[in-house]
């Protein structure tokens, strides 16, 4: 089987693809994959050094928005999981255009070249900011979409290009959409690993308004694992959430990262609350569940510990990014 995952170089993708190359799924077990990454600031290829020399790991550079490229990558090619998007809901803000060219247009030439190529199964990977905010219960699939920043209304848009390409054209396409997700590799604007990385830094970490913002977390291991039952088994056409489980507010999260980093609360900043801020977030898993099988499986206190230790014990990874980050702030 030859597969292709765009974005796979970023956070989710690229453990998606060290899952893949490493054994973790059964169906894929001798897939040949193919990486396509346009190496923006949040995708890099140090995060697929672990299975890097692999000889079934094929990495392009080049972009979504490139529909020659995308058409020669997409030929003889039996899945397509598509991760690549712009995703921080910070920089949507300030700048909408990049999300709307990346995850409108991008999502649209990927979906015609996978028609053209006649693909087996396409997963188009979303998140669950395409409902909106939800003061009570959980958004089931068919919820209506009802996105509040420029970063999620570029997702539900490209949720409904590729549902029309099912229903226009018969192309199996899946979609998910995911809570909030959490683990290594993750690039530290991120809330966790920026948290995390300032008070390991012995530096004060920034909380939105109230601090009392509500999101499910899910571990990136469960939600990859998901991807991979969608991909198997989902039926085309389909949507299909993939939540974590575990319900905190951004107040009690800080709390456990302070915790796990032995700080106290003299290193929270109360910062003015994000423009258009979601309240809460919380995803119905029934369908996902019963379909295909699926569970959380990661302990979140668990997952936690474990992720707060990762970013202790790599700083060779993240203290480049977050100087990076930092040089092109002050410009």
């Amino acid at each position: 089987m030859r597969v292709l995952v765009t974005g796979g170089a970023g956070f989710i993708g690229s453990h998606f693809v060290r899952q893949v190359i490493g054994g973790a799924y059964a169906e894929l077990a001798d897939a040949e994959v193919t990486v396509l990454d346009k190496l923006t600031y949040a995708g890099n290829e140090a995060n697929l050094e672990p299975v890097a020399h692999d000889e079934r790991l094929r990495f392009v550079q080049g972009d979504i928005c490139d529909p020659s490229l995308v058409s020669d990558l997409m030929k003889g090619t039996d899945l397509v999981v598509h991760f690549a998007a712009e995703s921080h809901v910070d920089r949507s803000i300030t700048g909408a255009a990049d999300f709307v060219l990346t995850n409108v247009l991008g999502t649209q030439y990927l979906l015609q070249a996978a028609l053209d190529a006649e693909v087996g199964k396409f997963v188009h990977v979303s998140t669950d900011e395409v409902y909106g905010s939800i003061e009570d219960g959980s958004w089931p699939e068919d919820h209506p979409l009802l996105p509040n920043s420029p970063y999620s209304a570029s997702k539900a848009s490209s949720d409904l290009i590729a549902r029309s390409f099912f229903r226009t054209y018969g192309l199996p396409v899946c979609i998910t959409r995911c809570s909030n997700n959490y683990g290594p590799y993750q690039f530290p604007e991120k809330v966790i690993p920026l948290f995390v990385t300032n008070l390991l830094d012995g530096h004060k970490v920034p909380l939105y308004g109230d601090g009392l913002n509500i999101r499910d977390w899910l571990h990136v291991d469960d939600h990859c694992a998901g991807i991979q039952l969608v991909a198997a088994n989902g039926r085309p056409g389909e949507i299909y959430n993939i939540g974590g489980g575990t319900e905190l507010t951004n107040r009690e999260l800080t709390t456990l990262l302070l915790e796990a980093t032995g700080a106290d609360e003299s290193m929270v900043q109360p910062v003015e609350d994000r423009k258009g801020h979601d309240r809460r977030y919380s995803v119905d898993i029934t369908k996902i569940n019963s379909e295909l099988g699926y569970s959380p499986r990661v302990a979140f206190d668990q997952g936690l510990r474990n992720t707060v230790e990762w970013y202790r014990e790599n700083r060779a990874w993240w203290e480049p990014l977050k100087q990076r980050a930092a040089l092109a702030t002050n410009r």
